[in-house]
């Protein structure tokens, strides 16, 4: 889940979502009842318990359209890059960020030892991903998860992730009672989808369960692992923000845009070395040059008013949720984040 945004985010993401009601329907031309019924059979097939699975899917009878009109209308895709700044990288977000940090530095410092990845960084992902565990969503996972699956638009990426689901609680990782979170499935404080849960989620406390539920030390383990196992590279910047003049543009459009399995990384450019960067105009803040001697390669990002050179690390943050908005945006509120 997300935090709550300004009132202006919030109205421009329900106009959003009013524009597309009419589109949200499942377009599979069996029912759902037959569908899910397939979804149980394969479950008892890939070895799951069929009491967890029967009990797993009780009750669920059709797919929830609240579901489906937020997969339409996210904010990280919906809102420009601005806009979604500014309701996200807020000097609320940034004190109760500090406040944070400051009462479990001595955690924080020794997750951040053992997995080599900033304070400031995995301090900032779980503010954005629950508002420092404030809230992690109330919605049945299964059912969410169902209704994404049977919906066109991503099919076998959400059957996964319903299987998935179906497996954590056949392994008793959480009852199913308590197996709730976002609209699409996220779990826990860090948001996991349950395919990320099986594969990175951490018993840092050690007392055999890893609950990204309510156990801080599994919480930032789990976001620190993610991260480290996704390419994070300790001591480097994630990126900076950066200004391109009208001249400057005019030479920055015939960099190559990069390819990629998400639409985040298609609209970046491929990577330079700042020495290029600095050659085609691109400069700090305030116009001052880029710093000399780097090593790092840099890819370009746009929003409509704001630019940013954006290094390796921030490839680990678009793996978390491959979104500019998202990844800037846990980027800039690491930045401003005070060390206790």
């Amino acid at each position: 889940m997300r935090w709550t945004v300004s009132l202006a985010v919030a109205m421009a993401t329900v106009a959003a979502c009013g524009a597309i009601q009419a589109q949200v329907t499942p377009s599979p031309s069996f029912s759902f009842a037959a569908w899910l019924e397939g979804v149980r059979l394969e479950a008892l097939a890939r070895g799951l318990d069929e009491s967890v699975v029967t009990a797993a899917l009780t009750g669920i009878s059709a797919p929830e359209r609240t579901v489906l009109e937020r997969d339409r209308t996210q904010a990280e895709t919906v809102l420009t890059l601005e806009r979604y700044l500014s309701g996200r990288v807020t000097p609320g977000a940034r004190r109760t960020g500090d406040a944070m940090w400051a009462r479990h530095r001595t955690l924080l410092r020794r997750v951040s030892s053992r997995y080599g990845v900033s304070e400031r960084v995995i301090v900032a992902v779980w503010g954005f991903e629950s508002n420092y565990g404030r809230f992690s969503g109330v919605r049945p996972t299964i059912a969410a998860l169902a209704t994404l699956a049977f919906d066109d638009r991503r099919a076998a990426l959400f059957r996964r992730e319903l299987f998935s689901a179906l497996e954590i609680l056949d392994r008793g990782d959480i009852d199913l009672a308590s197996l709730r979170g976002s609209w699409a499935g996220a779990m826990g404080q860090p948001q996991f989808m349950p395919s990320s849960y099986l594969d990175f989620a951490q018993d840092f406390d050690e007392d055999g369960r890893r609950d990204i539920w309510s156990s801080l030390p599994d919480v930032f383990a789990s976001i620190a692992n993610y991260l480290a196992a996704h390419g994070w590279q300790d001591g480097e910047r994630w990126g900076r923000e950066v200004v391109v003049s009208q001249e400057a543009a005019a030479r920055v459009a015939n960099v190559p845009i990069r390819e990629g399995s998400c639409s985040a990384r298609r609209t970046m450019t491929a990577a330079l070395p700042l020495d290029e960067w600095q050659a085609l105009g691109v400069r700090l803040a305030g116009g001052h040059r880029l710093p000399a001697g780097s090593s790092l390669d840099a890819s370009l990002v746009s929003g409509e008013s704001r630019r940013f050179l954006v290094y390796r690390n921030y490839e680990a943050l678009l793996e978390y949720n491959c979104a500019h908005a998202y990844a800037i945006g846990v980027g800039l509120l690491s930045d401003a984040l005070r060390a206790p």
